[in-house]
């Protein structure tokens, strides 16, 4: 491992002063679970780490209107946060299929978003729910669309002096339902082959789909939506061949690669399977 500096600023304003004054010489950290292992494997060598972990504000959970997660927040306070799965089921879904507890105990949402994977964990249930992040320097803030935010594997849309501040999530939908599905080599601790997030919003009067929301990880160089997907299901009742129809149009919005993890062809086929089965499960939840 490459040897490093390390500071813990107390104020995000001394965070971004830091940042700013090293540029590219400094790496941010969060939980550091990624950014640990990237120093040891010399994918990532910077000349100073700033942790971000203690600055006021950062790992706060926020309900009021729009609800703010701060992007220093767990994925074990995600995951056990009433407020979360009360209002965004699919988000602690999500949070609770990473890792371990312990790696859960110290690994943010913040990081496994600027990290940018494309089988990072969140990002599918957080695109269903039309996610925003909040982007500070110290001259200004600013919002993007999640969708925006990832440009490729391991790219962001982050500027050089800026710090992924909170993520913004929209008051969920009246009459939404809908189910995270994660697949792995192994149950548990262990990074997706697929996963997928499907949100209905479903008239309880007529039964038809009103709004339809399908996030995929894993399967292109960024987290999507399966937007032509999501069309075929909207305005009309969900049967059984709407729904296999859908699951097919799924299957080719995506671009998978090959990897140790499954083949493209496998991931291509596992969408298909999994969008269906997200769709009926979704189902299932209508009181």
């Amino acid at each position: 491992m490459k040897k490093f500096d390390y500071l813990k600023p107390q104020t995000l304003e001394e965070a971004l002063s830091i940042l700013n004054q090293y540029g590219s010489k400094a790496k941010l950290i969060a939980g550091g679970t990624d950014a640990i292992v990237m120093n040891r494997q010399k994918k990532l060598s910077p000349d100073l780490f700033i942790s971000l972990r203690g600055i006021p504000g950062l790992d706060d959970i926020e309900g009021n209107g729009t609800f703010k997660i701060g992007s220093m927040v767990t994925h074990r306070t995600i995951e056990q946060s009433k407020l979360i799965r009360e209002n965004f089921p699919l988000l602690a879904q999500a949070s609770s299929s990473l890792g371990s507890i312990q790696i859960r105990n110290v690994a943010t949402i913040g990081g496994n978003l600027c990290t940018a994977s494309p089988s990072a964990e969140t990002a599918p249930a957080l695109l269903v729910y039309e996610a925003e992040v909040r982007l500070a320097n110290q001259k200004r803030e600013r919002v993007l669309s999640l969708e925006s935010f990832f440009l490729g594997p391991g790219e962001t849309a982050l500027e050089p002096g800026e710090i992924l501040k909170e993520i913004h999530l929209p008051p969920p939908p009246p009459n939404s339902v809908g189910t995270y599905l994660k697949l792995g080599r192994r149950k548990s601790v262990d990074l997706a082959v697929v996963n997928v997030a499907v949100l209905l919003i479903l008239n309880p009067q007529t039964g038809i789909c009103e709004r339809a929301r399908i996030g995929l990880g894993a399967v292109a160089p960024t987290p999507i939506r399966a937007k032509e997907a999501e069309k075929l299901l909207e305005g009309k009742p969900l049967n059984d061949s709407l729904i296999q129809e859908a699951g097919m149009i799924a299957k080719r919005e995506c671009s998978p690669i090959t990897d140790i993890r499954g083949s493209a062809e496998y991931r291509r086929e596992m969408v298909g399977v999994l969008v269906e089965k997200g769709i009926r499960q979704s189902l299932k939840l209508i009181v």
